[in-house]
């Protein structure tokens, strides 16, 4: 590390916790991808948790001159978020949120999600106006920096049109909080200098005429290039002015510590229909016509893009008849009733009755149709990405045109996409607005490659400014990628006084140096992000960090996103053969940060555009890493009843050690021994199961089975953990599954010799695939012959069981998580007299990936009155048993549960070993939903 870095990380550690300075060549290396295709790495990365922080690292990095970039969620696709020098990230203590008492505005710490935002107003039918795609993993910070929009958003509710004030830390670390009157007298005062330059600025423009139509013309598209030169125009306060170039600034002119936005409606009433139309030019005549109607979205899609995902599954089977010129719109409409709907989806159809589409125009209301409608559109991205080849990255371009030149725009594109030899590309946006996207494949790997690139993107630019007067970027930011273009699009006048913008707030110039204004006219061909084949499991990884909210090892070590940047990393020096230290290095660090606190959850694939998973490619590591211990984990496997009357035993002798000494005592000799082992003697917690008692074959036949017979598959945890020690309930979870189905009228049917079944998930997470499959295999027989050949359907009483063994079974078996069972054959046979509550719920990774997050939802609602979902919570980390070998995952995943929870009496799950951790780290007992129902029913049939 340079001298400089390290003078100042040096100062840093004086107020800074260690684990929040990160400096080492593997972290730095992750942290220096984003979700565009450029890298660079950071010196430092900083993780800070408050207002105070920020304004001391302003400080150090003036004194020391050094460029600081402010990271929200790395999500931007121009380049913005990344730097050679201080990368700054938010930490946990920017998740806060407000509501006033109408809900018309709500107030928000930059590290809230944009979607939990939503979450919180849902109740209130309103929602922020920013929606962009990213919205499930942006924050508002990077909402906010970068002026994102979306779909519905247009210009008229995104983050410029809809603020109500903010917060910020400018560039010398003063705080203006222009919701607060005090702040605004006092920053008056002590900036008057800086607020008169601002005016002076603001009058000058105005009374330029030409720059004050150019700027007016600029905003009536949706526009991103450069500063929000608007401002000037728009407000005469300078304080306005200041707060409204900081929208879109993407971090060059300070820190946006907290927003204020006016909220808008969110109604609940919708409706969707996919028109289809010849020709381009027919549905760009029908754009403009639906502008004037009661709609909330329109997308465009061109023939290419529905080529693109014509042969998905679900997709209709007229889509690959379509013609060459073929193209079509996705519309919404929105209203607070039904009956107003319905008079809005007569007004569009009325609209477009005079232009021939290729299908008859039909709006639906079905949600699950609407869904697929929807899914043509948001597969588009990813239908590119997912066939791209190896090495190649997805760039996805984002300009717009006037409305009402749309057909010829779209034309003109795609004459460019021959010249320059890109068949792939394909067209789709937001109609409504002119706001079009383009996406493309590309390779950086030759001189070649990148001479044409930079010969499509000068034809772009000329394109959209000099012949259609549009905007380079509508919403996804200037950054690297489009700063050369700015003057182009702008002018020399508007350019240089974005300069002076730049100087007066940013006199140094140590915030995000290059992003948006920069001299150099290659910019956006340099630091261009490599992409080595790695494996071919996550080769179609497009960085764009979608995975990372739902990670639990986010906050510990490294997510989705940088395991496979830092894996591509690792691979291209094992090929290249170059720098072997280096090469020695990382991949000792990544035993650590990329493989042992991996959960392997696979909840990344969830929200991965591609479907990623990127457990499966630490699983295939750590096969690789446990081959010379198969043969141990087959002769395991072969002995699985006697392993697991060990591990029973192991929980009675512990039980009872915590029972003689106390929790105190227990607790300070297990960490001792942890310690003295050097971590090989697993973590200790008073959640710690007992021992659950054996299971009888017969327990199971009592019932009348007048509802029907089912096959009872306890999980092994089920078989092996009792209750926590001081549980309210000492039944195990098989004896009160038993109870609870015979409850509902089951005849339930047990494995007579159940001790030895597996699914195979504890071998199948170490990497031991062949043991794995050995169990499942065994298991299935067991099953085919129980269910009378799947005659008879199968309970599995543990969600991450279930969801291996759906991957794997004899398709005849009817095999279902308990979730799925309850909700569909259990509760319908009882009466629930629900409890008030609150209690709490957490929703499994396997849980999530099955689908069955919902139905979960919907017992617990059905059992309580008040029911608590932790939203900052995802996998537990637990991770089968990584909360005894690895508890710091565990720790770091649930390190907010405790707080979210602390109202709740009880908690509930569908994992035991998930149990485990939860309970540990709330500070209240977590358990089956089994235990829930059978407290508060009563049989339908005395």
């Amino acid at each position: 590390m340079q001298a400089r870095y390290q003078a100042i990380l040096d100062q840093l550690k004086t107020f800074i916790p260690k684990q929040r300075l990160i400096s080492d060549p593997l972290r730095t290396l992750a942290y220096g991808t984003d979700a565009s295709f450029y890298r660079l790495t950071p010196q430092l990365v900083v993780r800070v948790e408050n207002e105070q922080e920020v304004i001391k690292l302003i400080s150090l990095a003036n004194a020391h001159a050094l460029p600081l970039t402010f990271r929200a969620a790395g999500t931007s696709l121009s380049g913005q978020a990344v730097t050679d020098s201080i990368l700054v990230q938010l930490g946990d203590g920017w998740n806060g949120h407000k509501i006033n008492a109408d809900a018309s505005e709500i107030r928000l710490q930059p590290g809230v999600i944009g979607a939990h935002a939503n979450r919180y107003l849902a109740p209130f039918q309103r929602k922020i106006g920013p929606d962009p795609a990213s919205i499930n993993a942006a924050k508002i910070g990077g909402i906010a920096a970068n002026n994102a929009s979306g779909m519905c958003c247009g210009t008229a509710q995104n983050s410029y049109r809809t603020l109500a004030s903010m917060r910020m830390i400018l560039s010398d670390g003063s705080v203006l909080d222009t919701g607060n009157p005090e702040s605004v007298e006092q920053f008056r005062q002590q900036h008057r200098c800086m607020l008169n330059a601002l005016g002076s600025l603001a009058e000058l423009t105005r009374s330029n005429t030409s720059l004050r139509q150019k700027i007016e013309h600029k905003y009536r598209l949706k526009n991103t290039t450069g500063y929000s030169l608007n401002a000037l125009i728009d407000f005469g306060d300078p304080i306005d002015i200041l707060q409204h170039l900081m929208i879109g600034s993407e971090g060059t002119l300070g820190f946006i510590s907290e927003i204020t936005y006016k909220t808008v409606p969110e109604h609940p009433c919708k409706a969707s229909a996919l028109v289809f139309f010849n020709d381009v030019r027919t549905t760009c005549e029908a754009v403009a016509l639906l502008k004037a109607t009661p709609v909330a979205a329109v997308e465009l899609m061109d023939r290419a893009g529905l080529r693109s995902v014509e042969n998905k599954p679900g997709m209709p089977d007229f889509m690959r008849e379509l013609p060459d010129d073929a193209a079509a719109l996705l519309i919404e409409t929105r209203a607070k009733t039904a009956a107003v709907l319905q008079q809005q989806i007569d007004v569009i159809c009325a609209s477009l009755i005079h232009l021939e589409t290729l299908r008859p125009v039909e709006f639906s209301t079905d949600p699950d149709e609407c869904a697929r409608y929807w899914a043509i559109r948001k597969g588009l991205f990813p239908a590119v990405g997912a066939v791209r080849e190896t090495g190649t990255t997805v760039i996805i371009e984002d300009v717009a045109f006037p409305v009402e030149r749309l057909a010829d725009a779209v034309a003109d594109l795609h004459r460019l996409f021959q010249r320059w030899e890109y068949p792939e590309a394909l067209i789709f946006g937001h109609a409504l607005e002119g706001n079009l996207h383009f996406v493309f494949t590309q390779s950086f790997d030759t001189q070649e490659a990148l001479i044409r690139y930079e010969g499509l993107m000068d034809d772009v630019a000329k394109l959209v400014v000099e012949v259609y007067g549009g905007s380079l970027k509508a919403e996804h930011g200037t950054g690297r990628n489009m700063a050369p273009y700015v003057e182009l699009e702008w002018g020399t006048d508007a350019y240089e006084l974005m300069w002076e913008l730049k100087q007066l707030l940013d006199p140094t110039g140590i915030l995000n140096p290059g992003v948006i204004l920069n001299r150099d006219q290659q910019v956006h061909l340099k630091n261009l992000k490599p992409l080595p084949a790695a494996n071919p499991l996550v080769d179609k990884c497009i960085e764009c960090g979608f995975c990372e909210p739902v990670c639990p090892s986010r906050d510990l070590t490294l997510t989705p996103r940088q395991r496979i940047a830092v894996w591509r990393e690792i691979q291209r020096l094992e090929r290249s053969g170059d720098d072997a230290e280096r090469l020695r290095q990382l991949k000792k660090d990544y035993d650590y940060q990329g493989d042992t606190t991996c959960a392997a959850c696979g909840l990344c694939s969830t929200s991965c555009p591609v479907g990623i998973n990127t457990g499966d490619l630490t699983r295939e590591i750590r096969h690789f890493h446990n081959e010379s211990h198969e043969n141990t984990a087959a002769w395991i496997a072969s002995h699985y009843g006697g392993a697991m009357r060990l591990s029973k035993a192991a929980f009675r002798i512990a039980d009872t050690t915590h029972r003689l000494i106390g929790t105190s005592a227990m607790s300070g000799l297990t960490r001792g021994l942890r310690k003295i082992s050097g971590n090989r003697v697993q973590q200790w917690t008073p959640a710690m199961p007992t021992a659950a008692p054996a299971l009888s074959a017969t327990r199971g036949n009592h019932s009348t089975g007048a509802t029907g017979q089912v096959v009872y598959l306890p999980s092994c945890a089920s078989r092996t953990m009792g209750p926590m020690r001081g549980a309210a309930d000492k039944s195990s979870l098989a004896d009160k599954t038993i109870t609870l189905l015979e409850k509902a009228g089951f005849e339930v049917i047990l494995p007579t010799q159940s001790d030895g079944l597996c699914c195979g998930m504890p071998f199948q997470s170490k990497g031991m695939f062949e043991a794995a499959e050995q169990k499942r295999n065994e298991l299935n027989r067991v099953l085919m012959n129980l269910t009378r050949q799947g005659t008879i359907p199968v309970y599995s009483d543990t969600s991450p069981c279930s969801l291996r063994l759906q991957e794997g079974l004899d398709p005849a078996l009817q095999l279902f998580d308990s979730i799925e069972f309850l909700d569909r054959f259990v509760l319908p046979q009882l009466i629930i007299d629900p409890i008030e509550g609150p209690v709490a719920l957490h929703v499994t990774c396997s849980t999530t990936r099955m689908g069955l997050a919902e139905p979960l939802k919907r017992i617990l609602s059905a059992c309580c009155r008040n029911l608590v979902i932790p939203e900052q919570i995802t996998c537990c980390g637990f991770a089968g048993d990584k909360g005894f070998t690895t508890p710091e995952l565990n720790a770091s995943a649930l390190r907010t549960l405790k707080d979210s929870v602390a109202h709740c009496s009880e908690g509930y799950s569908t994992s035991r070993t998930c149990e485990i951790g939860l309970s540990h780290h709330s500070g209240i007992e977590y358990r089956s939903p089994v235990y829930l129902i059978d407290q508060c029913s009563r049989p339908r049939q005395p």
